[in-house]
Parts: structure tokens; C-alpha cells; sequence
């Protein structure tokens, strides 16, 4: 057989050149055009997962950029992604939203998975909020659960950093605190207010984009995990390296593999953040309304 050519897989170097400081501010800049106006720093920028999209529809005097015209971003392809970016005021504070995500399972780099976050940190945003679907691995999680993200394990053994130094970057970021501690509480804060029960806990992102497996679940409880999901942590680690602050907020949409004997699915997903997605926005809302 006549092996079929193909392209060669971009070296960390060559990815960092097409999405690294100096890409990230020229996207920035294209935003600031499409936007038709003077854009203040957002407060935050805030990153939608999986079925929690809704919270875009409270963004007033937004200005929609599909993510097609944004230089660097491919378009979502993910059932429960919008594929866009937004810029307008949520409680009357100005942020950058993104109803939508790029995984590594979607055969993306980390760099690219990360790369609205550089976006976002060139328009000034010096806090990232980020929200996934996860499964639940403790066991006491039920489908609705909203957890804190306290820490997180990269089991995706990719690493976003990989490459040249960005002029933006910390080399050798401290992931001690990934996870601010002040917007921990804030969050905390905010949800006892609202009659919101918020969970703490370990987030697991894997690459996907399979489901685990009983055994892998298994293993992850072991090593601590308490929700694993495919996403967020290519995007806080950058965070980190960019100096943000990052609050990260997980639903849990199903049980683990395992536990109860069904076949999970992405609509089972998709119906479960549709659930959980009123007291989602509400407690986003009330954490930027106080930032």
C-alpha cells in the first residue's frame, strides 16, 4: 500500500507563534473594531460550558462577534456551544463573555484551547471565570450540583505553556492556588444569599472525548477527583501564567460512570446543565456584580 501523505503536526513552537501574545492583541484588536465603539476592560471574562450558555442572553448592550470573525478562533462544533464572543454589561459591569469553548478532543492543541483566554487578557479582563459540565465522581453529587472548582488534576498531559516564553507569561507559573481564594469566597458568599447550595471540590480534565470508564473512574476517585470534565484547565493554567485571577464553577450533569448502571450521553449533558443553568446565572451574575 502507498502510505497517503499528510501534514506534518505544528512543533509547541509554531503553535505559540500563531496563538501567543502577539496574536492574542491583534484579535484584540479586531474585536475592538467589530464592536463599533470603545470597549472599558471587562471586569471578567467569563467562559460558558456545555448547555450553560444561557447566561448570554443577560448580557445587555451586547455587540455578538461570531467566533468565524475572531483571527485564531475555529468555530465551535460542539452541540450546546454557540461559537461566539460577546462584549456588552452583566450587572452593570463591563464583560467579555464566550458562549463556547475549543477542546483538545475536537483535535485542537492546548495553545488553541487556551487562546481566548490570551484574547481575553489583551482586552484587559484581569479575572477569568470558567464553567464546565462535569460528571460526578463523589458519590453524594446528584445531576443539578454546582461545585466550586477548588483545584484541578491534568490528566490531559497536554501543556499549554509548551513552546517560547510569551513576553505576556510567567515562565514557571505557581499552580499552588489555581483557583483564587478571595473569588472562592466571594462565590461562596454570593450562593449562600441566594439559597444556592455550592459544593467545593476537585475538577479532573481529561482529553475525551469518551466517556470514562468504570475502572478509569475508579482510579480518579482515588487520586482525589471529585468531577471530571474535558475542558478548563488548558485555560486556567494560561490564566495563571497571564497573572488573572480564576474562579471556576462545574455542573455536575450525571453520575460517574459506574455508579448507576446507565449509558451516559451528551443530551443527558446538554438536560441537565438546562436544569441547573437558572441558579448558574444567577450566582455568575451576583459574583460580577461584586467584583
Amino acid at each position: 500500500m502507498i502510505p497517503l501523505p499528510h501534514a506534518p503536526h505544528p512543533s509547541d513552537a509554531e503553535l505559540l507563534d500563531r496563538y501567543g501574545a502577539a496574536a492574542a492583541r491583534a484579535a484584540a484588536d479586531t474585536i475592538r473594531r467589530l464592536a463599533g465603539r470603545e470597549l472599558p476592560p471587562p471586569v471578567a471574562a467569563i467562559v460558558l460550558g456545555s448547555g450553560l450558555g444561557g447566561l448570554a442572553a443577560r448580557v445587555e448592550g451586547a455587540v455578538r462577534i461570531p467566533f468565524h470573525d475572531v483571527p485564531g478562533f475555529p468555530p465551535a462544533t460542539v452541540a450546546g456551544h454557540a461559537g461566539a464572543l460577546l462584549v456588552g454589561t452583566l450587572a452593570g459591569r463591563p464583560v467579555l463573555c464566550l458562549a463556547g469553548r475549543f477542546h483538545v478532543y475536537e483535535g485542537h492543541a492546548p495553545q488553541v484551547a487556551a487562546f481566548p483566554v490570551r484574547v481575553a487578557h489583551a482586552l484587559g479582563a484581569p479575572v477569568l471565570v470558567v464553567s464546565n459540565a462535569a460528571g460526578g465522581i463523589r458519590r453524594t453529587f446528584t445531576p443539578g450540583t454546582l461545585m466550586r472548582i477548588d483545584d484541578h488534576l491534568n490528566l490531559m498531559f497536554r501543556a499549554p505553556l509548551a513552546g517560547p516564553v510569551q513576553p505576556t507569561d510567567v515562565r514557571f507559573p505557581d499552580m499552588s492556588r489555581p483557583y483564587d481564594d478571595a473569588l472562592g469566597r466571594l462565590a461562596e458568599s454570593v450562593a449562600r444569599e441566594q439559597g444556592t447550595r455550592l459544593e467545593v471540590g476537585v475538577y479532573c480534565g481529561l482529553t475525551g472525548p469518551t466517556y470514562e470508564t468504570p475502572a478509569e473512574v475508579r482510579m480518579l476517585e482515588k487520586l482525589g477527583a471529585d468531577a471530571v470534565g474535558m475542558s478548563t484547565v488548558p485555560e486556567v493554567i494560561v490564566a495563571r501564567a497571564l497573572g488573572m485571577r480564576a474562579l471556576g464553577i462545574s455542573c455536575i450533569t450525571n453520575a460517574a460512570a459506574g455508579y448507576t448502571g446507565q449509558p451516559l450521553s451528551h443530551d443527558e449533558v446538554i438536560e441537565s446543565t438546562r436544569e441547573a443553568a437558572g441558579r448558574f446565572e444567577a450566582l455568575v451574575t451576583g459574583v460580577v456584580a461584586r467584583l
